[in-house]
């Protein structure tokens, strides 16, 4: 399989995965089956590992005990290459601040060997509402500004799985909307994770992955 973004059917499938940091536990043993196209919500109390499930699934992290499964249009992918396929909006993704938005993005689609990457950054800013602030250093951006263009990341190379963790973090009203749009507009073709607690982005979602426990725990 090429290093192409695939449109092919995406199934991610996880068998009693569980993680832990040294002796506390991030995320408790979970199993479950989801496939594209559609919208599935990641719920659960703060801590319970929602965050750490999506970097696991991403590839991004490996996990302590239990079986990941990523496969697109029948066929496994590895864990390096999972990245190719999926477009992870998180908390923790940060820019270059001295770099204006649409020059973050740019970067970014060249890494990815994007064929047309200035189209793909005017299109992922302008589903974010962010065109009239393109070429804006991010250093002056609001905690909302910052947010669309980590959304506006995630989209960038239209990937067959959509990560979006907490999404509406720092957003107002116009911003939760884009993201509403945004699970819209990819869930007929992607499939679409959202890690969250929040009854408006649960609603988006037609199935559910409730993780269990606190915080990181100690093992017993």
């Amino acid at each position: 399989m090429s290093g192409a973004v695939s449109t092919a059917a995406v199934r991610l499938a996880a068998r009693e995965i569980s993680h832990r940091f040294g002796p506390r536990v991030a995320v408790r043993p979970v199993s479950f089956d989801v496939t594209s196209p559609g919208v599935v919500a990641v719920t659960g109390e703060n801590g319970s590992g929602k965050s750490t499930l999506l970097r696991i699934l991403s590839g991004l992290l490996r996990p302590s005990r239990g079986e990941s499964t990523f496969e697109v249009g029948g066929q496994a992918i590895e864990p390096r290459r999972r990245r190719l396929f999926t477009g992870l909006a998180t908390p923790e993704l940060s820019f270059y601040e001295e770099f204006t938005a649409a020059e973050n993005l740019a970067f970014a689609a060249e890494t990815r060997g994007l064929p047309n990457p200035a189209d793909a950054v005017r299109d992922a800013l302008e589903q974010v509402g962010l065109t009239p602030r393109a070429d804006d250093r991010v250093s002056a951006f609001s905690s909302g500004m910052k947010q669309r263009l980590r959304l506006a990341f995630a989209i960038l190379h239209e990937p067959s799985v959509l990560m979006l963790d907490e999404p509406g973090s720092h957003l107002d009203d116009a911003g939760r909307a884009v993201v509403e749009h945004i699970v819209q507009t990819h869930a007929p073709r992607a499939l679409v994770l959202i890690a969250t607690n929040e009854p408006r982005e649960i609603q988006l979602a037609e199935r559910r992955i409730e993780l269990s426990g606190r915080g990181l725990e100690r093992s017993s």
